[in-house]
């Protein structure tokens, strides 16, 4: 007689793609480990995973509401604004998650970054590589408020490695870590393969509105003096995939993981942001790259300055940016695998009360 699978709650943050998109690994390992994974997010993000798992249980959870301002300089003020509609959201993810886990019989709970979504009564895992957050001079209180929340929770996985070097830094890294917090190497959903080059440059953008949209609309103007053959995938998330050819480039709304890590094979270097997950998936395929962090948000600027001052990413502030800069690429190393293998059974065992 077949055993019943245990149900665990997945449920990444739906701040741009990064969070959704570092899960997967996370909820394939758990179906080729005899687990049924049950998707919780809102927004692109809920899109993208059930686009990706069509054949998997998806919920829905109330959105934080997150936004960004057309200003860098105004990003943390705009997020101090967002603050109650937030606490809201928090709020009722802890109401909606007592009631998921009769409903659907949970057995444990996987969130990445969600704040309000662990419980008590199973084991509930925080993933994240900011245990440490940036926020200027309010780092120590943002700090401090984001490692007290870590505690509520049974462990906390960081996708990284715990020794130098590593790709997260102080981010990543307390002086007096808790005993709950793991580390577990870097994720990544895509592989390394040996195929030929197809694509000078790859461009891929990423994260909340409005500052994806500005900066498409930069990068389109820049394209225009570029003379490599181009594939640019915009990361916008919609019921149909449209693709667009305008001279030497080729324009993708979004591409899933098969085809996304097709182009990242077939292409030299990639301009993107220095978001975490897209670094982790540079890392995982030796890529190199050159990053143009979201303005005014701390911790993709400190990625950006930590990878160019150890000689292996360049980058550009938004405003800065023209096509030119990519020249300085040759100069710098590109990220390399750190070859660390993820024990996912160790992991789990978790979720067998071991």
């Amino acid at each position: 007689m077949e055993t019943q699978k245990k149900n665990i709650l997945v449920a990444p943050l739906n701040w741009g793609l990064g969070h959704a998109t570092r899960c997967i690994p996370i909820i394939e390992a758990l179906e080729n480990n005899g687990y049924n994974p049950i998707i919780a997010s809102d927004g692109v993000a809920l899109k993208m995973l059930q686009k990706e798992f069509p054949h998997l249980k998806s919920l829905e959870l109330p959105s934080y509401q997150i936004e960004y301002a057309k200003n860098g300089a105004f990003f943390k003020w705009k997020m101090l604004l967002n603050a109650p509609k937030m606490l809201d959201a928090i709020y009722e993810e802890k109401k909606i998650i007592k009631k998921w886990i009769k409903e659907y019989d949970l057995t444990g709970i996987i969130s990445d970054n969600r704040l309000g979504v662990h419980s008590k009564k199973i084991p509930s895992v925080f993933i994240t590589h900011q245990l440490n957050v940036l926020t200027g001079n309010t780092t120590w209180i943002s700090s401090k408020m984001h490692q007290q929340i870590i505690k509520k929770f049974n462990q906390c996985w960081v996708p990284d490695v715990e020794t130098k070097p590593n790709l997260t830094g102080k981010l990543g890294h307390l002086e007096n870590p808790d005993s709950n917090i793991k580390y577990i190497g870097p994720l990544s959903r895509l592989h390394k393969k040996t195929v030929s080059k197809k694509y000078d440059l790859m461009v891929i953008l990423s994260g909340p509105e409005p500052q994806r949209g500005m900066l498409e609309e930069q990068l389109k103007k820049e394209m225009l003096t570029f003379k490599g053959d181009t594939i640019f995938i915009k990361g916008k998330i919609e019921p149909e995939q449209n693709v667009e050819q305008f001279g030497n480039v080729t324009y993708y709304n979004f591409m899933n993981t098969e085809e996304l890590e097709n182009t990242f094979n077939e292409s030299e270097i990639v301009l993107c942001r220095s978001g975490y997950t897209t670094i982790m998936d540079l890392a995982q395929l030796g890529k190199k790259a050159f990053f143009i962090p979201t303005p005014g948000q701390y911790e993709q600027e400190y990625l950006a300055k930590k990878l160019k001052r150890e000689g292996l990413v360049p980058f550009s502030k938004q405003a800065d940016f023209k096509i030119e800069k990519l020249m300085e690429i040759d100069l710098f190393k590109g990220l390399k695998n750190f070859g660390t293998d993820i024990t996912w059974n160790k992991l789990f065992c978790l979720f067998e009360g071991k």
